[in-house]
């Protein structure tokens, strides 16, 4: 792990004070425990869990269903420090994306693969099953909440908080967003709702990027 890295994870004592809790809980511990813990938003402590997981010092999971429902998340202590190589995964991560946004059909080649992933990532419904908008909704932003985006509904739409590719969608934007826009519309068609992404509003605040939803064409 870069010297970096770890410094920056563990720089804020609101961080510290998270993985000292999770260190106590082998099992895991989910958000609205931890924030209750902490005296923290649940927004707030998806947040720094990102930093953390980015770091390697947290790991997460669904945690086991005994009754019908979606699974809760678990966050845990990771064991031990993470070996080196993140940095390495990150360069790659910025030469490839650099290499697509050169494509003239980068970005709509960045979408397909998002909306692939998107499909992919989420349980399709059982056949004859309905599934409302808000449950969509709810199933994308948990989605995106698996994956550090520390979501949230919005008024026509989901708002975002957390990016976890900042620097990249700070240098190409048409690429590293275009996978995001294509996640949630191929999620949403996967799951069978009727709406998609009418556009995606990039940073309208440093910690906040905002995914606007309307009904698809029929």
């Amino acid at each position: 792990m870069a010297a970096t890295t770890t410094h920056r994870a563990l720089a804020d004592e609101r961080r510290a004070q998270l993985l000292e809790e999770l260190r106590r809980e082998p099992h895991g511990l989910d958000v609205q425990t931890l924030a209750h813990r902490v005296g923290l938003h649940q927004n707030t402590v998806r947040w720094h869990l990102g930093i953390l997981s980015d770091a390697g010092f947290v790991t997460s999971r669904a945690a086991e269903r005994v009754t019908p429902g979606r699974p809760r998340i678990l966050y845990a202590a990771a064991p031990g420090v993470p070996e080196d190589g993140r940095d390495e995964y990150r360069l790659l991560a910025t030469i490839l994306t650099g290499t697509v946004a050169g494509d003239d059909d980068g970005p709509r080649h960045a979408e397909e693969a998002g909306r692939a992933w998107g499909r992919y990532l989420v349980e399709r419904p059982a056949p004859l099953e309905r599934t409302t908008d808000e449950d969509a909704v709810e199933e994308v932003v948990e989605l995106l909440d698996r994956q550090g985006f520390a979501p949230e509904p919005a008024e026509a739409g989901i708002g975002m908080r957390r990016c976890p590719f900042h620097d990249l969608a700070e240098s190409n934007p048409d690429v590293v967003c275009a996978v995001h826009r294509g996640l949630i519309d191929g999620a949403l068609e996967e799951l069978g709702s009727g709406l998609e992404v009418e556009g995606l509003d990039v940073f309208v605040r440093p910690d906040l990027c905002v995914a606007r939803l309307r009904r698809a064409a029929s």
